[in-house]
């Protein structure tokens, strides 16, 4: 066992871990206040849920046999029969290896929460999470990192754009289509975001995170890990400033909601690229990205009409299709001399980047037709949507029984107290003759 990549891999496994937390404050605080409560957990529960459906299938249908390189098998059932200690190629336990990608399963379906805040019932979400992890997340995670029918094709995808983000995104989309705007969405009432410091936390947060998700794919200590890390930071530093400069050209101000967008734009559009290009590489994937998702976020969603609360779609969604077809492009063999041929602007003629182009095309329709079906099913017997009534209180009440503001709404009641006995105060004289009244008043009841 190599003691510096063991120890290298359960630090990236905790950095992925710490995403999924991350990813709530950002939802959380990009969301409306009636909705923090029921936002924060719909995405943190995944740590519980994805977990423990990894532990009993989702191991064994992405990893264990093989099914026509589409699935995986189901003879690891409870990890039955996997040995845990044995040493992958860089010498680490197949059991770290089982809890990185662990973490990967738990993070992905989080994801599509941001689309469907505000009116998804919690039940049928946590339903469909299970339906969908087992038919759409393990499937691609099979044909892409396991040597399914994908990977023989020479598709490369270092650290998620089809399996993650791509599917993630287009899950976003069809549930926000099956479900509906939020009442109001059409006339533009909607409330503004609950906390933007919670935002940028979340943003922050993420990022951090994201070295775990990207250096941590290397799967080893080594030149390839630090490539991951000085690409994903310049591809997100230029989604960043581009987002910035898009917005005070075409509004005149930037937001600090916007450069937030900007940052997660660039960390998913460097994801399946990440590994396999040059500095420069990761220079034109981020403000690729950027643009991508800036044109699809404030010009076409309106007009296809699909209410994506927080721009799931048009974050992850955009941004790994568009990470994933650069990196036919970009990719370079002088980085990672793993993959067998390098992108179309590094001489390696188009096969890549069509193969790059199939496997996206391929993982949009997959998880658009799948999808479907699982929402048809599902509706057959539940309800996916809130009542009106419900919606229009808030979710964190109708849900959960809860609310996000306990302890600011106790320390307003506070001040409003101070201030009335400020105010009693302040005209004493006139207060107390009146309380004398009263007084007087009510002994004279009380004896008649």
């Amino acid at each position: 066992m190599s003691t510096a990549n063991t120890t290298f891999l359960i630090l990236s496994s905790v950095l992925v871990l710490f995403m999924t937390p991350g990813l709530a404050f950002f939802y959380g605080g990009l969301g409306s206040k009636k909705n923090v409560v029921n936002t924060m957990m719909s995405v943190f529960v995944m740590c519980g849920l994805a977990v423990v459906l990894w532990v009993i299938c989702g191991y064994s249908l992405s990893f264990v046999g093989d099914f026509g390189g589409v699935f995986g098998s189901l003879s690891a059932l409870l990890l039955h029969g996997v040995k845990l200690t044995a040493l992958t190629s860089t010498k680490i336990p197949t059991s770290l290896y089982l809890i990185f990608q662990m973490m990967f399963a738990v993070i992905t379906p989080a994801l599509f929460v941001g689309a469907v805040v505000g009116r998804i019932r919690f039940k049928f979400l946590l339903l469909f999470t299970v339906f969908w992890s087992i038919f759409i997340y393990y499937p691609l995670v099979h044909m892409v990192w396991a040597n399914g029918f994908l990977a023989k094709m020479g598709v490369i995808d270092f650290a998620g754009g089809t399996v993650v983000h791509i599917d993630a995104g287009v899950t976003a989309l069809v549930l926000a289509y099956f479900l509906g705007p939020r009442i109001g969405y059409r006339k533009g009432k909607q409330e503004g975001h609950y906390s933007l410091p919670w935002a940028l936390l979340g943003t922050t947060i993420l990022w951090i995170g994201w070295y775990g998700f990207n250096a941590g794919s290397a799967l080893a200590a080594n030149q390839i890990a630090v490539q991951a890390v000085l690409t994903t930071t310049v591809a997100t530093a230029c989604s960043m400033i581009t987002w910035m400069l898009i917005e005070m050209s075409l509004k005149g101000k930037a937001t600090l909601a916007g450069i937030c967008n900007g940052t997660l734009c660039g960390l998913v559009g460097i994801t399946p690229a990440t590994g396999y290009v040059t500095v420069a590489g990761s220079f034109w994937i981020g403000i690729l990205a950027a643009v991508a998702s800036y044109f699809f976020v404030n010009f076409l969603k309106a007009r296809i009409g699909i209410d994506d609360a927080l721009d799931a779609f048009g974050c992850h969604g955009v941004c790994g299709i568009v990470g994933s077809i650069l990196t036919g492009l970009f990719a370079s063999r002088a980085v990672n001399s793993s993959i067998s041929i390098n992108g179309l602007f590094y001489g390696g003629g188009f096969k890549l980047f069509a193969v790059q182009l199939f496997a996206t095309l391929f993982s949009v329709i997959f998880t658009a037709l799948i999808c479907f079906l699982i929402i048809k099913f599902l509706k057959l017997f539940m309800k996916m949507r809130v009542d009106v009534k419900e919606e229009q209180k808030g979710l964190d009440f109708g849900e959960h029984g809860e609310n996000v503001d306990y302890v600011i709404s106790l320390t307003l009641e506070a001040y409003q107290f101070e201030d009335q006995k400020k105010e009693f105060f302040q005209d004493e004289p006139n207060n107390l003759k009146e309380v004398s009244k009263n007084s007087k008043d009510t002994l004279n009841s009380t004896i008649s």
